[in-house]
């Protein structure tokens, strides 16, 4: 008789549930068709306002974000200085070859007169710096990394977590992502930080820090791709 499949644990579904609706809103909003006349960059702010529903309603169950893991002064400063050196090394990581396809759901804010539509950049840039970064890492880093460890995630300390989990979970991590290898370093750069410190939160400073760089480049050049 087969054996049964592995069932997740509320707490691995916790981390997932919020990723993972995340992503298929992702994707509606890539393929919605043009028959039906909406305007799909506005799913992006529901998509956001969804997941910070999401991740609230499950923020008890999080251990890696209790106040007993917040960061120190030196621990913050480092996360900084990772969150700033990937986006320095992101925007120039573009070529062709380092693509993997083109983005199904690029993010243009624009009017049809070329100007910004100011409330659909702020939506973009609150989700990129403060829903996207604890969403991602509670998924990428705080779920996967230790569970492709041991699948009794929550007892891993991420300080003991070996290279094929960091090298697994950041490979996947980069399929997410279209610059891909401008993930696998930043992928590699949260894994690294958080397996450094012990604690996920200098991981989402680092990638709010990138994210929110990000996006005032993104907004200050015009270079939408990006987003």
């Amino acid at each position: 008789m087969p054996a049964a499949p592995p069932t997740l644990s509320p707490a691995a579904l916790a981390r997932c549930i919020p990723f993972f609706v995340f992503m298929a809103l992702l994707a509606l909003r890539g393929y919605l068709p043009a028959e039906l006349g909406l305007d799909a960059r506005w799913i992006y702010g529901v998509q956001t306002l969804i997941v910070a529903g999401l991740l609230a309603g499950y923020w008890r169950g999080y251990g890696e974000l209790v106040r007993q893991n917040l960061p120190d002064a030196r621990e913050t400063g480092w996360a900084v200085i990772v969150g700033i050196a990937v986006f320095a090394i992101w925007v120039r990581l573009d070529s062709p070859w380092m693509q993997l396809g083109e983005a199904t759901a690029s993010f243009v804010p624009l009017d049809a007169d070329g100007r910004p539509i100011w409330l659909l950049v702020a939506l973009r840039l609150a989700g990129a710096t403060l829903v996207v970064p604890v969403m991602e890492e509670l998924f990428w880093r705080g779920f996967l990394m230790r569970w492709v460890q041991h699948p009794g995630f929550e007892r891993v300390d991420p300080r003991t977590v070996g290279l094929k989990a960091i090298v697994v979970s950041t490979a996947i991590f980069t399929l997410a992502h279209t610059l891909w290898l401008a993930a696998v370093i930043a992928g590699l750069a949260y894994a690294l930080l958080y397996r450094r410190t012990g604690k996920l939160w200098p991981a989402v400073i680092a990638h709010a820090v990138t994210n929110g760089l990000l996006g005032a480049w993104v907004i200050a050049t015009g270079r939408w791709e990006f987003w």
